[in-house]
This record gives structure tokens, sequence and C-alpha cells, in this order.
């Protein structure tokens, strides 16, 4: 069994009992969050495809962590103008235990 959520803008393929790291939600660690953008729900022969969202379908989720990501170097740079710029970011994320498809 499988299914394809939407959160925060990207798509993503889950199964139960996989870890997953998302873009940034506002909810406390150890939370449980039920997800219900489904966009697909897969169980054996059966499939569910949504227009936009399955009607029904869930994804429960346990927050396992809150963190940012690695340092991702940010550098801009035009010839002939000896401009260069050097930036860095770290992006926040969340890291999701998918538990339960309904």
């Amino acid at each position: 069994m499988f299914a394809v959520i939407e959160t925060g803008g990207k798509q993503y393929t889950v199964q139960p009992g996989q870890k997953l790291e998302v873009e940034k939600l506002d909810a406390e660690v150890g939370a449980n969050l039920t997800l219900d953008k489904v966009l697909l729900v897969v169980d054996g022969e059966s499939v569910k495809v949504g227009a936009p969202y399955v009607s029904g379908a869930k994804v429960e989720t346990k927050v396992v962590s809150q963190a940012r990501d690695d340092k991702k170097i940010v550098f801009k740079y035009h010839s002939k103008t000896r401009r260069r710029k050097k930036n860095t970011h770290r992006q926040f994320f969340t890291e999701l235990e998918i538990l339960a498809i309904k």
C-alpha cells in the first residue's frame, strides 16, 4: 500500500513506516499530524485517483524532528563586470514518520 501526498508545494510517494523530510510544518516534536491532501491511493489492485484530491483519504504521521538542512552555497557571478557574490542558505525541514494510510 502506498499513497501520493502533497505538502509544501511538493508531491511525495509514501508508505507506512517510512520517514520523510518535508518543508517546515508548524507542529511540536512527537505530535501526530493528519495530512488530507492525498492525490493517489494504491492498495493492492485497488487504485483511487483524486481530482485533485481523493475524498476521505488521510495519511496519519508523527513528527520525529524539526531541524535545518545542510548549508547550500549560493554564488552569483557576472562576467566582464568583476561582480561575484557568495551567500549561503539553510532550509528548515520537518521529519515525519508515516503511521497509516486511510
